[in-house]
This record gives C-alpha cells, sequence and structure tokens, in this order.
C-alpha cells in the first residue's frame, strides 16, 4: 500500500488575505516570464537538442519548474482563500474576480493572458540555450521586483527560495551552452544549426 504526501518543493504558509499582492505574485504564474513559460520552453526545446545530457537537463528543469509554478499558484491562492467583495473592490481584484472568482489563471500581473507568443523553441540548439540564459535573468529580475514591493517575510521567504532556483538555472544553462560549443566546430558554431545541419555536428549525435 503506497502512502502519498503531497509537498511543495518549498513550503507555503500565508495567514494574511491580501489580493493586492496576489495580482503582483500572479505575474510568475502566467506572465511573460514566469514559471509556466519556463516549463513549457524547457520541455519543448529538449526533444531536438542535440546533445543528451542537455536533453536531460532541460527535462529536469522544465519539470522543476512546473514545480516552482505550484509554489506561486499556492501563494495567490493562500493570499486570496478568504477574499472578500471588499477586498476585492478595495485591493484591485474585482476585474480578476469578475472572470474567475478566486480560481487559478495565468496572466501577467498587468492583467494579460498567458500565451505560448511569450517564448521559443526553435531547434537551434545555440539560440535556444541562449533564450535559456536570457529567460532565467528575467525570471530572477522579477522576483527581484517582487521583493522590493513585497515586505511580509512569509511571502518573501518562497520568493527568496525561488529566486535562488533562478540563478541555479542560469548557471546550468551556461554550462550547458559550453558543453555544446565545445562538441561543436569553435569556428563556426554561430554559423550553422547543430541540430539540423547533422553533418556539421561533431560527435554521435
Amino acid at each position: 500500500m503506497w502512502i502519498y504526501e503531497k509537498r511543495l518543493q518549498y513550503p507555503v504558509k500565508i495567514t494574511k488575505t491580501c489580493p493586492k499582492t496576489a495580482k503582483l505574485i500572479i505575474s510568475q504564474y502566467g506572465g511573460p516570464d514566469g514559471e509556466l513559460s519556463a516549463s513549457m520552453r524547457y520541455l519543448s526545446q529538449r526533444y531536438s537538442m542535440p546533445v543528451k545530457e542537455v536533453g536531460g537537463l532541460l527535462t529536469d528543469i522544465g519539470t522543476e519548474e512546473l514545480a516552482h509554478m505550484e509554489i506561486i499558484c499556492a501563494m495567490v491562492y493562500q493570499l486570496t482563500k478568504n477574499l472578500t467583495i471588499e477586498q476585492a473592490k478595495t485591493e484591485g481584484f474585482d476585474a480578476y474576480y469578475i472572470d474567475h472568482t478566486t480560481a487559478l489563471w495565468p496572466q501577467a500581473a498587468a492583467g494579460l493572458p498567458f500565451t505560448a507568443i511569450e517564448f521559443q523553441s526553435k531547434g537551434d540548439a545555440i539560440t535556444d540555450l541562449t533564450e535559456d540564459l536570457a529567460a532565467e535573468q528575467k525570471a530572477r529580475t522579477v522576483y527581484d521586483n517582487l521583493l522590493r514591493m513585497i515586505p511580509e517575510p512569509e511571502i518573501r521567504e518562497p520568493l527568496k527560495f525561488l529566486r535562488t532556483r533562478e540563478i541555479v538555472h542560469f548557471q546550468r544553462f551556461g554550462e550547458a551552452l559550453e558543453k555544446t560549443k565545445d562538441q561543436l566546430d569553435s569556428k563556426n558554431y554561430y554559423y550553422f544549426n547543430p541540430e539540423f545541419d547533422k553533418d556539421m555536428f561533431h560527435g554521435k549525435l
């Protein structure tokens, strides 16, 4: 018999309802640099990546981003769990409430809905890994901005954890880019697509 206990990668225990803060944090769910976008980006790019180890890294990080999305969703849920109509009206959550009540729906802090246009899967290892590096830095910047705006420790601690993971992912993607370049012609790796122009790729694909 299996005993299943669901746990977040980092605990979320928010005790105060604050829809204004929820509206800010939700950007890391469905915003242009959020966790949903990151997970879809990496889990899409992994299939055509020519270096097996790098494809595995994309799978691992893409899966972890789904866990990070779950943390963000838990935070938004807890911040709006006991929402009153008056709070929705006075704290800028009324428009969201009209469309979704307090259900989770992916959007940016500005209210724009999630769209796959916000990430790319080009089938070019150098292009994709360069985008991944930029994506992690942009996500880190968003967490920096949230931490500047939010003083409550019970909200800040999960955000600080997520920010740290963006830095780690940036480092791993930097290593992945170097590993990929090491297996390409050092004079030509910016001039062809190693995933499509396989005759130029050194080593077993």
